[in-house]
């Protein structure tokens, strides 16, 4: 009997395996079977570039505009604080016109040593790891500065700030991987917002503690967004196409995961694949067929940007604190000669009037982002350099021609504007046009030859200026007229085009 009804059971278990086996699949509302979809979903793919267009602009980039852009307000604060503190230095150590002006080539030196080894360790270990290192090494050095026994320990130790500003610069490259592309021509021109907040902030620093309590404290003082910053830091992810690019996956969706669900957004169905690099950071890529006359004609875009910015800043501070300027009704202030008649400079501090000047032409520097973001949407990047460097080299030559002190500041704002510009569209052009495996090299190269002209700069604008002030502006203008015509043989607009994971 039991026999039986265990056979019995056996072949109704049988039936029924065979009855599921023959019963198609269940179709949805839409035609398509279930179980097609599944295999549909497995076989589907997606790239890193597809997962930040689909999800989009949200809360996550808000954030990262946030936090990313404040690193520009220290970037700002440590180069601006050079203009600010020139006059006091020079007070304190009697120094020469060209032992001021190495102070800042000093600092350049540093940004150049290090930019091209933090754009290398960014692509070999991450952009995150890098911007780090660099605000912590940046922060200390410049707390130390302030303790300077000696000029000699000044230099060194700005120079040794140079360096770790030169690692926070690759938070420019791992802000823009994680914007889409047509929000990127929007939201990394507003970053000069945060620039001009930095170059505010230490102009008002000097003015509020300076004259009471030194330049000593202006300096550590100016470090506390950069020990803030540190902090906020935990929110910003790891870059999703670094991540790819090292063949670590894993890590790579749990990021663009996160992002998903801050936007309240979803990724593309399938799974994200994508060929690992093996020779991340290698230069050759930069010098490879496809980008070799980009790189080259980048390095003298990147050397002109920094040699005019720098050299308008530390001009004005030069003029304003020498008064070099040709005023037509000029006040008793700045009337005072700024040389002995044997030759050495007087000790004349920045007054209230000097920095107000320098303020008013920091506000410069987003005063036209408007006009900035519409000609990169209409007319492209490689368009808009070569307009920004012809107009920059025409205002360059009329800072010579005698006008009020309101005119000069005017002509001052209007140039720090166009530079800043000018600053901003080769940095974006350059985070677009290089693909992941080499960006941050890329960048890092480039930011190299921007201290070049970085370094060139002060010997200019505040040694070559008190022999003659239209020799010393001479240089900046063929520089940038050489440029814009450089411009047209850029063989790639990047405007509109996604970011490149090999090249």
């Amino acid at each position: 009997m039991m026999d039986s009804m265990r056979t019995e059971l056996v072949s109704a278990i049988h039936l029924q395996e065979v009855e599921l086996q023959d019963k198609p699949a269940e179709t949805r509302r839409d035609g398509t079977s279930s179980t097609n979809n599944n295999n549909n979903n497995d076989d589907q793919k997606f790239t890193v570039e597809e997962a930040v267009e689909t999800i989009g602009f949200g809360r996550f980039h808000i954030l990262l505009f946030l936090i990313m852009g404040a690193t520009s307000i220290v970037e700002a604060m440590e180069i601006m604080l050079l203009a600010v503190a020139s006059p006091e230095i020079r007070c304190e150590w009697h120094l020469d016109d060209w032992q001021v002006a190495l102070v800042s080539t000093m600092v350049f030196v540093g940004f150049m040593v290090c930019g091209v080894l933090s754009g290398y360790l960014a692509d070999r270990y991450g952009r995150w790891k890098v911007v780090v290192g660099g605000f912590v090494w940046s922060s200390y050095f410049s707390l130390l500065t302030s303790f300077a026994p000696t000029y000699g320990w000044f230099i060194f130790m700005r120079s040794m700030v140079g360096c770790g500003v030169a690692g926070v610069s690759q938070g420019f490259v791992l802000k823009t991987e994680f914007i889409p592309a047509k929000y990127r021509a929007f939201l990394l021109p507003l970053a000069t917002i945060f620039w001009m907040t930095g170059s505010v902030l230490i102009i008002v620093l000097g003015m509020l503690v300076v004259p009471t309590l030194g330049w000593r404290w202006m300096i550590r003082l100016s470090i506390t967004p950069s020990v803030i910053l540190l902090f906020l830091f935990k929110f910003i992810p790891e870059s999703a196409r670094y991540n790819v690019s090292a063949g670590n996956i894993d890590a790579a969706i749990r990021t663009l995961q996160w992002i998903a669900r801050m936007n309240r957004a979803s990724l593309p169905p399938g799974r994200l694949e994508e060929p690992a690099v093996k020779d991340r950071g290698n230069w050759r890529i930069l010098l490879s067929s496809s980008l070799r006359r980009t790189s080259l004609l980048l390095w003298y875009s990147w050397f002109v940007a920094s040699f005019v910015y720098y050299g308008s800043v530390l001009s004005s501070s030069e003029l304003l604190e020498k008064n070099l300027l040709c005023v037509t009704n000029a006040d008793r202030e700045h009337q005072v000669k700024h040389r002995h008649e044997d030759g050495l400079c007087y000790c004349i501090p920045f007054g209230t009037s000097d920095y107000q000047t320098l303020l008013i032409s920091s506000l410069g520097e987003v005063a036209l982002v408007p006009i900035n973001i519409a000609l990169l949407n209409v007319f492209g990047r490689k368009t808009t350099l070569t307009v920004l460097q012809l107009i920059t080299a025409v205002l360059f030559m009329m800072v010579n021609i005698c006008t009020t002190m309101f005119g000069f500041t005017v002509l001052l704002f209007l140039l720090r504007s166009l530079v800043s510009m000018n600053f901003n569209v080769v940095y974006i052009y350059t985070a677009e046009v290089y693909p992941t495996v080499a960006r941050s090299l890329g960048m890092g190269f480039c930011t190299s030859f921007s201290r070049i002209g970085g370094m060139i700069a002060p010997f200019i604008a505040q040694v070559l200026m008190s022999q003659s002030v239209i020799l010393a502006l001479t240089p900046f203008t063929v520089a940038c007229v050489v440029c814009a015509l450089g411009n047209f043989l850029l063989p790639i607009e990047t405007r509109g085009r996604a970011l490149l994971q090999n090249s």
